[in-house]
């Protein structure tokens, strides 16, 4: 098993080092500019207010701290949590104009922060790629105040026999995206397996309230390719 752990951790380190430099083009690109509506729609549904604090884990270029913070007019503050270091210094590149932001280089699984210390707790496309879900979950529950807010952004599984059929055929091009705009078709391919091999909305649902979170909801986005999962620290 421990073997298993240091080989995925190695794999998406190594994944994450190849591609921090056109990750942001990337997504646009094989997306077609989606994934941002998405990112959109979960702040929206966090609704965050001002004077907060968001520990935004997996936070890779800064995506969900910038919305947060333009959301609550800059009046909180964010601690991004990102194992990767190029990805953390591309982060740190791109947000920083931000004065409120910490950055912590750690895996979900171990942050190295405070009990019962932010309101919102936020995972975007990063829980697929932790190595135990289970204990991310604990450390997002732990490093919640009580009445905290956990939520996640996965893609999922798609709910309609159409589109599935049309975005499985589509996700057999992503790795040759890749290798023409980033140089290399290894992350794409682990990308793709990834989503694959993840758990569908049901059964995140039911790990996040195994982990101690309640009013466990989640909603799909563009028929189930992404989904935000929701759950409450009582």
């Amino acid at each position: 098993m421990k073997s298993t752990i240091q080989d995925k951790d190695k794999l998406v380190n190594s994944v994450f080092s190849k591609v921090n430099k056109k990750y942001d083009l990337m997504n646009d690109i094989m997306s077609l500019g989606i994934h941002r509506l998405w990112k959109e729609k979960f702040i929206d549904w966090m609704n965050p207010q001002p004077n907060t604090k968001l520990i935004d884990v997996a936070s890779g270029t800064g995506d969900i701290a910038n919305l947060f913070l333009k959301k609550i007019n800059e009046l909180g503050d964010v601690t991004c949590v990102e194992p990767n270091l190029e990805m953390l210094n591309e982060g740190k590149l791109k947000l920083k104009k931000f004065n409120s932001i910490k950055w912590i280089k750690a895996k979900a699984e171990k942050i190295p922060d405070k009990d019962n210390y932010y309101d919102y707790y936020s995972i975007s496309y990063g829980i697929r790629n932790v190595t135990n879900v289970n204990l991310a979950l604990k450390e997002a529950y732990r490093v919640l105040k009580p009445g905290g807010r956990f939520m996640c952004l996965e893609f999922s599984k798609i709910n309609n026999e159409i589109l599935n059929f049309v975005y499985q055929k589509y996700s057999k091009t992503i790795p040759y995206l890749g290798k023409l705009i980033v140089g290399t078709d290894q992350p794409y391919k682990y990308l793709t397996e990834s989503i694959q091999s993840f758990y569908n909305q049901e059964e995140l649902s039911t790990l996040i309230s195994k982990n101690g979170f309640a009013n466990v909801e989640y909603r799909n986005v563009s028929s189930g390719i992404s989904a935000i999962h929701s759950g409450w620290k009582i």
